[in-house]
């Protein structure tokens, strides 16, 4: 009977735990939203939701090779907080990375555009670093990257 009883008291508090930790993700994603959407009006973009949370801005399609996640590419960017603090941006020729090694934000939205594109990511914590901080970009941070595809290798 006792080991009934603490089958199910463990049962229960399991349940609260999971429920609490699914409406911590589902309060983040909401909170990201809010501050993406307020960046959105403040700065007057005409950004384009994913569905995923990410919005994105086309400034420059661009017109040669368009990559896949697959994809090896050498961008120049500047990546910032909604506050305008910048954390990172590439050195003079680019940086050249595989897609599928860097933050989901940008493996879904750098395949936007072709070579010689430009685009402007915003980018939720869920996309990002998620609820880790990295560097100087505190945890469950909204991430905003302006970059231009120089080459699709």
């Amino acid at each position: 009977m006792k080991l009934q009883f603490i089958r199910v008291v463990s049962c229960i508090l399991m349940f609260t735990f999971l429920a609490c930790k699914k409406k911590d993700v589902i309060s983040q994603a909401t909170a990201d939203d809010r501050i993406i959407q307020k960046y959105i009006e403040d700065n007057r973009l005409t950004a384009i939701a994913s569905g995923t949370g990410l919005y994105y801005q086309i400034t420059t399609a661009g017109s040669g090779a368009q990559p896949s996640v697959k994809s090896q590419v050498t961008v120049n960017y500047k990546g910032y907080l909604v506050n305008g603090s910048v954390f990172d941006q590439s050195k003079i020729g680019g940086y050249t990375t595989n897609l599928n090694a860097v933050i989901k934000g940008w493996q879904e939205g750098v395949p936007y555009i072709k070579k010689g594109g430009k685009i402007k990511l915003l980018i939720p914590s869920a996309l990002g670093y998620g609820s880790n901080a990295a560097g100087s970009i505190p945890a469950n941070s909204v991430l905003i990257f302006d970059i231009e595809l120089l080459d699709v290798i």
